[in-house]
């Protein structure tokens, strides 16, 4: 048990839960305004996609360095610090008078974001040792996150009716809510055994996350075959095998390949991997599919979206006591192969020429179930699965496997929507020229029908167009959940022991 008051613990899980909330706000509410920034910060499709790239590359590139930090000096106060840097950043995004300057502040936001990212994990797993006491803390973390993810496109397109700014400044005003809470109830811990910081780690694994998504999501504008791509692509292979070489010598690695060893916590990164080569890169998408081919407004646009994330909040509780009574290779391969389901019944709505919010419902509600049930269980398997005083190495490889395979995969299903979108257009309109194509299904997969049309593109083809795109980023999406449900129900084994806390392995 915690040595704190119960009274603290409160505290401690309001403050965890409160910064939860901002990180579940800040990923879901940004596509809701991006129509707008493209206008108000003349925007292009790049830059539209560097605006969410940036936050996530930046948290995924130090998310396992902050969870060292933290293991170093103090969950608490890497996670203080993560809060108010994060309200500094938000107050500066607020304030952004181009997209330039707004993607720097993303990138200063995504940093932030690691540091309170990986400590809500540690502290949690620190602050709530025993097994039913822990299950209800991380249902609750589990809970307020997906009403933030579900709750963003709403609050995004309710607040951009009045000023698109407050999507980033309501931030400043939640931080400093947060450290009020954070400071009276949270417990400080360290791992003991940490006694240096891997920076060649951090160093290493930056680099080649970001030359990787780099490549994603600009290869097509630079080139991918052009020296300069080959260029990034050999210096970010290489970075990543200096990475493998360096992690494996270190005597306290960040990222400790050995913890993989571990079946339990090899198929919770599958899981944590899992959803997000689906789910949640696909919210960035179907706001765009909602308003530019079925033509609602923000609002109703981001009230079916909310039918998609509304699961989110609703399913946590359920799916840890069917880990507690049933472990996690009943429940993360389920969890998996329902998002895949859903992203099935998705794929045939769009594709079928009938597509309505009615239609989109029951794939919606399932890929939400799938996630509410996959979620939890695979932060709190991980956790549990390595011994307490590595808690925080283990909660950034967990969160580090979430948000790299996020800023992939993003960037992916970018690639794979813009070249669908350019492969269809030649096909309705023949007498397109070949060098306009690329800038047209920029675009079209924008969602800027009105300009497409300017430049010869009639809007029921563009709409068709990218119709055609978002259903072969559905179907990605579905192949890619139900692979990895099938590899992390392997990785479990046939025999794992019941999910009953901290230490199984």
């Amino acid at each position: 048990m915690s040595t704190q008051p119960p009274s603290h613990n409160r505290l401690a899980l309001i403050a965890i839960c409160l910064s939860a909330l901002m990180l579940g706000l800040e990923i879901t509410s940004i596509p809701s305004i991006l129509p707008t920034l493209e206008k108000v910060l003349s925007a292009d499709f790049q830059q539209l996609q560097w605006i969410m790239n940036a936050y996530t590359i930046a948290m995924c590139s130090v998310l396992m360095a902050m969870g060292t930090l933290g293991d170093r000096f103090g969950r608490k106060r890497v996670f203080l610090t993560g809060v108010t840097v994060f309200a500094v950043a938000s107050l500066i995004c607020g304030l952004a008078t181009s997209a330039p300057l707004l993607i720097a502040a993303r990138f200063l936001q995504g940093t932030s974001a690691a540091a309170m990212l990986a400590c809500q994990v540690a502290i949690l797993s620190h602050q709530f040792r025993d097994g039913a006491e822990r299950g209800k803390a991380f249902g609750w973390w589990g809970i307020v996150f997906g009403i933030g993810l579900g709750f963003g496109p709403v609050v995004g397109a309710i607040i951009t009716l009045t000023s698109w700014h407050w999507v980033f400044l309501i931030h400043v005003v939640i931080a400093a809510v947060t450290i009020v809470f954070a400071r009276k109830g949270v417990e400080e811990s360290v791992d003991p055994q940490a006694t240096r910081i891997d920076v060649a780690g951090m160093a290493t694994l930056s680099l080649a996350v970001f030359g990787i998504v780099y490549l994603i999501t600009q290869g097509q504008r630079i080139g991918l075959t052009s020296p300069f791509a080959m260029t990034v692509l050999a210096v970010s292979l290489a970075s990543f095998a200096l990475f493998v070489v360096v992690e494996t010598r270190a005597a306290r690695p960040m990222f400790d390949f050995r913890a993989f060893r571990v079946r339990r916590f090899s198929g919770a990164i599958l899981g944590s991997s899992g959803m997000n080569f689906s789910f949640w890169p696909f919210v960035i998408y179907l706001p765009i599919y909602l308003q530019a081919v079925l033509g609602y407004d923000a609002i109703a646009a981001g009230m079916t979206v909310l039918a998609y994330t509304l699961p989110t909040i609703v399913v946590p509780p359920l799916a840890e006591r069917l880990l507690l009574a049933r472990g996690p290779r009943l429940v993360i391969p389920l969890g998996l192969f329902t998002i895949g389901t859903g992203f099935i019944l998705l794929m045939l709505a769009i594709t079928s020429g009938h597509a309505s919010w009615m239609t989109l419902l029951p794939g919606c509600v399932l890929a939400g179930i799938g996630l509410g049930l996959t979620n939890t269980p695979v932060t709190n398997t991980a956790t549990a699965a390595l011994p307490p005083e590595r808690g925080g190495m283990a909660s950034g490889m967990d969160m580090s496997a979430r948000m790299i395979s996020l800023s992939v995969n993003i960037a992916l299903m970018g690639l794979i929507l813009s070249s669908s979108v350019a492969g269809y257009l030649p096909h309705a309109l023949p007498d397109l020229a070949a060098a306009a194509r690329p800038a047209l299904a920029d675009m079209v997969s924008a969602g800027n029908l009105a300009a497409s049309q300017a430049h010869g593109v009639p809007v029921a083809v563009a709409r068709a167009a990218l119709a055609h795109g978002i259903g072969r980023v559905t179907l990605y999406g579905a192949l890619c959940a139900w692979g990895l449900a099938l590899a992390s129900f392997t990785l479990f084994g046939r025999h794992p022991a019941p999910h009953s806390g901290r230490g199984a392995h």
